[in-house]
This record gives C-alpha cells, structure tokens and sequence, in this order.
C-alpha cells in the first residue's frame, strides 16, 4: 500500500523544552524564517516553489505553520480562548492536491495545496489541537497596522464541522497572544461537499502593535467537534500607515525562485505586488523578447494596499537553455519596482539523472520529462523504468509517478513523462523515514507499447541496512526464500512483513537492551526486512491479498522461491512516526507456503497441575454502542472498549471460550477484563460451564486490596473439582499499579499449597510528549514507559515477598508488556524468580509487533517451586494469525457503513469460531509436579495415599499400600523390597517406579522385561511383579517385588505405566 499523504495518529515533532516552558516560538529554526518583514507585506501562495520541503518554511519569508499540539485538550474549542502557544510543533505538508482534500480519514495540521490557485490550508485533527500560522513582522515607523486576508472553504468532503478561526497578535516573541475581535469568523465552511465559500477579514490591530520591531499576527483555529474541513488562508496583505506622514512607501514584490521547466512541457510563473499607499496599476513583461515567453493574464489593484499580480507563460517546444525574465510594476506615483528571475528549460533527462546517487534526488522541485518503460500500475500511479539504465549502481533506473486517480497507461508500454521531481513522505513522519523520489503533477504520453524489463537479481539480507535505495523504483526479484513475520495489516491494507533467513525475533526478547548483541540484532533485523505491499493504497481491499485458501496466513509461513515485484517505501504500521521500510510491489502472483501448522492443542508441559494465562482483549460485558450506560473509571462510553454490539460479543466469547478450555489449566490467570467487578469474568466462567459442565470453572473473589483505577483489570479462574481456595484473594496496593497484580493461595487434591499472582504492567504506548520524562522512549528498544514497569516489578517483588512468608512456592504470570530480557524481567529474575519460558524454550514468543516476535506473556516462579516445573510454553493461536479474522465486525461485509464515503471497500469476513486469533496475545501454560511424599519404615508398614497425586516408597519390608485418588507413583530402590501388595493400581493412571532399583542391580539395559530382568506374572491375587538381578541368562531366581491386586498382565503396558 502506498501511504497516505495524512494519518490519524501524527507524529510529535518536539522543540527543546525551553521553548514550550517559556511560551515562546523560536525566533530562529532552520526550517523556518522568522525574521520579522517590513511594510507593506503580502503572500498570496502563487509562488508554489517557496514550500518544496514537507515541515519546512524556510523558504517563505515571515510566515511559519503549526501543528498546535497541547494548546488544548479535546474538541470544538473557541480559537478565541487559545491564546497560549503549546507544544511547538512547525508543520507543513507540501505538494498537495485533490487527493488530500477528498480524504475524510486524514489527519491534520497545515498544508499547502498546489491546485488551481494555490494556498495554504489549516485543519484540526489528531495531535493538530489548535493549527495556526504565525506571520513576523517589523512594523517600526508604521502605525494602524491594518491585516487582510481571505478564509477559503477548500473542503468538498462530506465533512461538515463548524471551523471558526480567530485573529490575533502579540508584541515581541514571548507570551500569550491577544485575541484581535474584529478578525474572527464563527464558522468559516460550508457544505457537505461545497467548497466555494469565501470570507474576507480586514481588522486593524490594537495601537500596541505599532512602531514595533517584532509583532507577531497569529491566524488559528481548532480541532473542531465533527470532521474538520480544510480552511485556506490565502491573499494575506498586511500594511500601515508612516508615522509623522511624508514618506512614499516603495512597491512591495513576491517574486519567484528561479524555475525550471521541461522543453515538452513548459509552464508559468506568478509574480505579484503591493504598494501601502499607493496603487499598483501595471504590470509589463520588460525582458528583452523571446519567443514562446510570453505575459499571461494580469490583475492590478484598484485600491490603496491592494494587489497586484500576473503571470509568464513559457510555451511547450521552447528550445533548453536559460532566460532572463523581468517583470516591472509601476503605481499611480510614477513608482515602479522589478522581479528578475532566470527561467531555465531543460529537454530529457533520464531516471538515473533524476535518481541521483543519493537518498534524495538533487532536482527535486525541477520539472522534467523523462522517458521509461512501465512496469507495474498502483491504483494512485505507476513505476516506470529506464530500459538501459547508467550502468551506475549506485544510481536507480526506477520512479513513480504519482497520478492521484487511476493511471491510464499499461504495463509495457515505453511513456514520455513531464512532471515536477519531489520526495514523498508522509505528514509527520519520523526522521528514520527515507523520503520516496517521484514525479507528480505530471502529464504522460504513451510513446509505444510491447516492452518487457527483465527484474534486477537482488540479495537479502542487505550487506549495509539501506542499500535498497539503490533500486527504488526499480522491478527486482529477490530469489531466496523469504518468512511471514508480520501479518497485523494484511487485512486493513494489504501488506505483509517479510523476512530473509527465517523469523525475525526481538533483539530484547533475547538480549538486555543497549547491549551490543542486542545492538547486533537489531541491525541484522532491519537488513533482513521488507515489506510485501499489495500495489493499492485502498483500505480493507477485497479480496484480501495474500491470504491461504483456509482463510488465514500464519506468521512463519514461506515464499520459497522469494517474489518478483518493485521497490518502494513506506510505513509497516498504521502510525506516522512508527517503522518504515522498503517495500515490494509483486508483479508475478505471490503464493505461501504453510510451514507453520495451526496447533489444535498446548504444548504438552507435563505435571499433575497446571497453570495458564491469557490476555482476552478488552473483555468487556458493557458494549461500546449508542445507549451504553458507560464503563469504569468515568462512567463514559469513551471508557468502554472491546465488543461494539451483542453480536461481536458473541463473537469474542465464542473464540475466548474454546481457548481457554484448549489450555484446560486448573488455574488461570486473565488480564484485559472488564473492571466491573466479577461481572464479566463471571460471564465467562457462565459460558465455560455451559459447554465443560456446571461447577467446572469458578472465579477467585474480588480482592482485598481493590482492582485499581483502569478500565480493566486483572482476574482469575479456577476449577474447583481440581484445586481448593486456601484463604482470601488479595491485590498489591503499592500505589505504582494502576492494574494492581491479584494473588490466591491454592491447595491441590493432596493438599499441596501454590500461589498465584496475575500481573497487567504499563504499555509501552500513550507516550509522554515530553523527552526529558523518565517514561519516554529511551530508543534502546524498550518502548516506552520502561521505567514505570521497572518500578511496577520492584513493588511485584516486595508483593511476593509477603506471600512467600504463608508459602514460598509462587507462580507468577501476566502480560508484563516487557520482553524476555528487559529491565522489568532482569529486576525481577535479579530478585530470584525463574523465568520458566526461557528454562523450557529456546525462542519463546506471544506476541509480534513491527515484524519482530517476542514474549510479554510470561510465567515465573519462585526459587522454591522452580524444581516441580515440569513445563512452560505458549500456545501459538494467536500471535502467528492476521487480525482481519478476530471477532470485531468493523471494516468487514456486513458493516453498515460498506460502500460509502466514510468506508468505500470492506474486506471479507473470515471470522470463524474457533480458537485463532482469539486475543492478539498467545495464552502461556506451565506444568507443575505438585506430588504428596508419603514414605514407609523398613518394616511391614501400611501406607495410604491422599486424593491426589502422591509418590509413595515402602521401603524394606511387606507393605499394604493404598494409593487414593490421583495419578500416584510407587518408588521401589531395591530388590530387597518384597512382597508388598498395592491395592488400588490403575493402569494408565497410577505408575510403578523402578528406576532406582534397576540402576541397584547394575541393569542399564533397554528392555527389562525381554531381558528377563522384570517379569509379570498373573497369579490369584493379582499381578505378580517380578525381580530376576541377572535376567535370562543368569542363574538367579525371579522374586516377587510387589502384587497388584485385580490387575492383569495384559492390562499393563510397560512404557505407560512401569517406565519401561
């Protein structure tokens, strides 16, 4: 998918501290120029070369957007009350046209809209609370500084909000601004779908503003309470009048930077004036002539202040080189003033020349024409390539061409191309984003058709990370076999996260952060990387590309022989400031490979009782609909999250539901539940025992110690027919949870004591716009927050610590939203827990974000219980699964919304009730051997066993031994040991124990029973279990070891049930 020009999440671009502190805007960036401008001023955007550079206005003299972060908080704000500064965000997206304006998801802030008469535009959304230009200005000797500009609807969308935008100014650089009443417009829109409105504001600033060396003219509106329009600002004039009288102001010009056009192509410049007290009434093309430049339409001004303004037309077919253009305005006062700008015209140039060496084109902002072979289409474009290239290698023959709509050419067709050279990023990206190289604006004339380009055989991984910006553009084919790391966005735009030479894995998941292996893997990572696109930038296409004929593509899954496509780049995530990578363009069909199965069942992990954990995604029994009563902490429905209707709760519980009875553990921990008391852990207990039996789960309690201040909290359930509550539920009250972890003492059958806590640290995400927080993201790869699940951990610690003081054997499970090797999992491993997941696997993952997989779901334990953990893993059913198959029903067939404006295409909907994707979390399982001793004398004893689990050793002696309920184990160590009678054997279930005693007689064959050294043997009372120390081949006698009473032979199986 080629990105937006906008997304609904910007990114935070952030000024030092000081300068929000101080309430001040930089008098100096190097993306701007404040430098205050004298009178009379004037910007009227004709001039669409001064903003070339998306963020920058260095080239617009005394004029700087911004975004407007945090001067509010929330929506439909009076722009006249925001006379605060905020975060300093300067901002700008350049180069844009219809596709911006027609897009009713983009975000907002400022852009400037290269249309048929150009201007700049304002728009509140996402972080752009409040956007507004500042305009500098030096208004020494001047007084009745008099402001005019006019409002422009440019909004023909859908979208219907009232946008009221507001005047003000302020003296110097610091301090609030003061609100100017005569300049402000209620409501400066129109529509739906019009855009044609115009507003004219003329207001003369307070006497304050006059006769000073820097007054600053803010023009702001607001994040308003519907979907936002785009307001322009345009024909901005601001003039006064001599202080003392007696001096002619001279003709103020906007002049142009120096253009370049293409030979086929040609073009316009626009040149305008004003004069403050005087009238421009002429304008006059006063270069020596040339044929084919020519004076295009002129308007002067009709009053004192206003504007005048023309435009050069340079014809197509005007012969490459350089000319000299001068444009001379006279007013009413015999004064005159010139503009001198020196057009160039330039015949082909080829893609490499536009390319250049390095990551940005050196033409960029130049139009040329430029010939190539196409060789795949987007829905908003084409890639054509140079069919012979420079032989530079440094150098792409590749380029896109951005049409907005439709592109009208076909693949193989050679296209001759006039458009203007730029670099694509989207608004807000971060500084690791690689701007694309493209060719907008463009006109294209299909030249021949029946050319074929053969793909460019490339390597992955990349030997340096980046090198594929050498082949941008360009039709590639990556031979070697390439992984499914990511699936999270296949659904919603078609992309998929691939990866050379298997998986990719969370360099912190297996290293400690800032550590030079975890540095090391990092790297490797990103050489590794690229993205599958799907050629479109449409959301939620249908069908879904890339998805198997069982409607799913599993993380893991292979292309073995690689893919064939063109190069690109863009975002891997639906945010902005998030990752971004090369990408691929297929342009033959593209076919997985299923290499990672589904697993029907956990990981086996052993032992008599067994504990889980599941993070259920937002389980909530209080829907997220129109009528909702609200949901905890502030009873809104803003506080509501997870299921939007009866029908998608149905759906979430009938994929949770099979999930949890898959894990089939005696205990479970559950974190993403509704906090609203039992209420919703209650349904789900409900729905578990109307398909396992009645009284089969039940929930822990409510805690003592309270569930915490978030909309969700953590819980637990049991099954009482397998463990016992042993005292009350109790959660950490250490001011540092918000979700505080919630422990329960349990007994199993045989009356052995285990606890559990169930922990949900801070997310890495929501994170703090301030850099200097602790909790900001340290770019070490732990997100952020790190801190606070550090701190989070130390009280966790302290919290075991008190329970271990009723009983040392505690299990710790959760989503700790910290991976395997981060701070918070080094705190507590350095406090003597035993990370169980890295003890059992080798790779450990629950979860996959930017492509990398790693474990936040983890199961410790205390140093005590470490020895009876039998096994620890994850259940892979959801980590490795596309989230267009989860139980939500937005964006799919079947949405309301499908097919209008708001949610042009929708997918299909896969869902099936099932346990894949049930939570985007993968469940954890550990096994634990919670076993009864019970040990006999060396005489004639009789033992018996609990209900539950034992392991029982007669010793020496006749012993009557009744084992109990319970898969139970009988130890014999030596052969001495004869003659006891078990009375309640079951084959299966109970099991035999000779390894000690076999080891006594030196047996270190592979089977006893066919060497003669074990024999069974049925007798009246029951089965005969016999010891013969030298087998078949000795002289020794076969002794009885022990009868099982109402047991035969051929119901024993060695293997099952003696260990053989």
């Amino acid at each position: 998918m080629r990105p937006s020009f906008f997304t609904q999440i910007p990114a935070l671009k952030l000024l030092p501290a000081c300068l929000a502190a101080l309430g001040c805007v930089a008098s100096s960036v190097a993306f701007a120029d404040t430098a205050p401008q004298s009178l009379p001023f004037a910007q009227n955007w004709s001039n669409t070369g001064q903003l070339g550079t998306t963020g920058s206005w260095a080239g617009v003299p005394g004029i700087v957007g911004y975004r407007g972060d945090d001067i509010v908080g929330g929506t439909g704000a009076d722009p006249r009350t925001l006379t605060g500064v905020g975060t300093v965000t300067v901002n700008v997206a350049v180069n844009q046209g219809a596709t911006l304006l027609n897009n009713t998801s983009a975000g907002g802030g400022v852009a400037e809209f290269e249309i048929a008469n150009p201007v700049i535009g304002l728009n509140g959304s996402g972080t752009a609370d409040a956007p507004n230009i500042v305009i500098h200005l030096n208004t020494v000797g001047q007084s009745g500084i008099t402001v005019n500009y006019l409002l422009r609807d440019l909004d023909s969308t859908t979208d219907d909000a009232i946008q009221p935008v507001a005047l003000q100014y302020r003296v110097g650089n610091s301090g609030s601004f003061i609100n100017v009443p005569a300049g402000f417009v209620a409501d400066a829109s129109t529509g739906p779908s019009l855009a044609t409105a115009t507003f004219p504001v003329s207001a003369v600033l307070p006497a304050a503003a006059d006769n000073q060396a820097e007054v600053q003219v803010r023009i702001i509106t607001a994040n308003a309470a519907g979907n936002d329009e785009w307001i322009g600002i345009d024909d901005i004039a601001v003039t006064g009048t001599p202080i003392g009288g007696g001096v002619n102001n001279p003709i103020a010009t906007t002049c142009p930077a120096n253009p370049t056009f293409a030979a086929s192509v040609g073009g316009s410049i626009a040149f305008s004036a004003t004069d403050s007290d005087s009238v421009v009434n002429s304008v006059a093309l006063t270069s020596a002539a040339v044929a084919g430049i020519t004076l295009g339409p002129v308007s002067t001004a009709s009053t004192d202040g206003g504007v005048a303004s023309a435009s050069v037309a340079v014809a197509p077919g005007l012969s490459a080189g350089s000319y000299p253009v001068q444009v001379t305005f006279a007013n009413n006062e015999l004064q005159s003033a010139l503009c001198d700008v020196v057009v160039t015209v330039t015949g082909l140039v080829t893609i490499p020349e536009i390319q250049g060496p390095g990551p940005v084109s050196l033409r960029v902002g130049e139009v040329v024409s430029t010939q190539g072979v196409v060789t795949k289409l987007l829905n908003n474009g084409f890639f054509m390539q140079d069919p012979v290239g420079d032989g530079d290698a440094t150098t792409s023959d590749g380029i896109f061409v951005f049409t907005s709509t439709a592109p009208t050419v076909a693949v193989g067709q050679a296209v001759l191309v006039n458009g203007t050279v730029g670099e694509f990023a989207p608004a807000g990206a971060n500084a690791a984003y690689r701007p694309a190289t493209q060719l907008s604006f463009a006109t294209t004339t299909v030249l021949s058709s029946g050319h074929s380009i053969s793909p460019t055989v490339i390597e992955l991984p990349e030997v340096t990370e980046g090198e594929l910006e050498r082949y941008e553009g360009m039709l590639v084919a990556i031979q070697s076999p390439l992984t499914a790391s990511q699936n999270f966005f296949q659904g919603r735009y078609g992309q998929v996260t691939l990866s050379a030479e298997g998986r990719l894995m969370k360099p912190t998941n297996q290293h400690p952060a800032g550590s030079p292996d975890a540095l090391a893997l990092a790297d490797d990572n990103a050489k590794r990387r690229i993205l599958l696109d799907d050629g479109t930038s449409i959301q939620n296409p249908n069908p879904t590309p890339y998805i198997g004929a069982d409607n799913t593509l599993r993380a893991g899954d292979t292309l073995p022989g690689g893919v064939t496509g063109v190069i690109d780049y863009g975002l891997a995530t639906n945010f902005t400031d998030g990752l971004s990578d090369y990408k691929i363009h297929p342009t033959l069909p593209v076919t997985f490979t299923r290499v990672n199965a589904r697993p029907a069942n956990p990981p086996a992990v052993g032992g008599n009782v067994r504990v889980g954990s599941f993070n259920v995604l937002n389980y909530f029994t209080t829907l997220d609909e129109t009528g909702s009563p609200g949901c905890f902490p502030d009873g809104g429905r803003s506080d509501c999250r997870g299921a939007d209707s009866a029908q998608e709760l149905q759906r979430q519980a009938a994929k949770i539901v099979p999930a949890i009875l898959g894990l089939n553990a005696d205990v479970v921990g559950l974190m993403e539940i509704e906090n609203n008391g039992n209420t919703a852990a209650q349904d789900l207990v409900n729905r578990l025992n109307a398909v396992a039996g009645a009284n089969t789960y039940a929930t822990v309690a409510m805690p003592v110690g309270g569930t915490g201040g978030d909309a969700i909290r953590v819980a637990m359930l049991y099954k009482p027919g397998r463990v016992s509550l042993v005292g009350q539920a109790r959660s950490d009250t250490d001011p540092v949870h918000n979700r505080p972890p919630l422990a329960q003492t349990f007994a199993a059958a045989n009356g052995e004591k285990f606890s559990v806590v169930v922990n949900h640290f801070k997310s890495k995400g929501s994170c703090p716009s301030n850099a200097s927080d602790p909790d900001a993201d340290q770019g070490d790869g732990q997100g952020c927050f790190n801190s606070a699940r550090v701190a989070q951990a130390q009280a966790l610690g302290n919290f075991i610590e008190s329970l271990k003081l009723t009983d040392p054997d505690v299990v710790v499970v959760g989503d700790l939203n910290a991976y395997g090797k981060e701070d918070p999992i080094l705190e507590l491993t350095g406090q003597g827990l035993v990370d169980e997941i890295a003890r059992f696997t080798t790779e450990g993952y629950s979860y996959v974000f930017d492509g990398e997989a790693g474990y936040l779901d983890h199961g410790l334990t205390t140093a005590s219980l470490s020895p009876l953990v039998t096994g620890a893993a994850h259940w892979h059913i959801n980590a490795d699964e596309p989230s267009i198959i989860d139980y939500n029903a937005e964006f799919k067939v079947g949405d309301p919304r499908c097919g209008t404006a708001s949610v042009p295409t929708c997918s299909p909907d896969y869902y099936a009730a099932t346990v894949y994707r049930s939570s985007d979390h993968d469940a954890v399982l550990l096994g634990l051997s919670l076993v009864k001793t019970v040990q006999g004398t060396a005489g004639r004893d009789t033992l018996t066993g609990t209900a539950g689990d034992d392991r029982i050793t007669g010793g020496l002696g006749a012993d009557v031994i009744t084992g109990g309920a319970g898969a139970d184990s009988f130890v014999y160590t030596d052969p001495r040991d004869a003659a006891d009678r078990i009375t309640d054997f079951v084959p299966g279930t109970d099991r035999i124990d000779l390894t000690a005693l076999l080891a006594s007689i030196g047996y270190s064959g592979a089977n006893a029973i066919a060497d003669g050294v074990v024999r069974l043997v049925n007798s009246a009372a029951g089965l005969s279990l016999q010891i013969d120390t030298d087998g078949n081949a000795g002289p020794a006698s076969a002794r009885p070891l022990l009868t099982l009473t109402g047991v035969t032979a051929a119901q024993i199986l060695p293997a099952r049930d003696l260990g053989l």
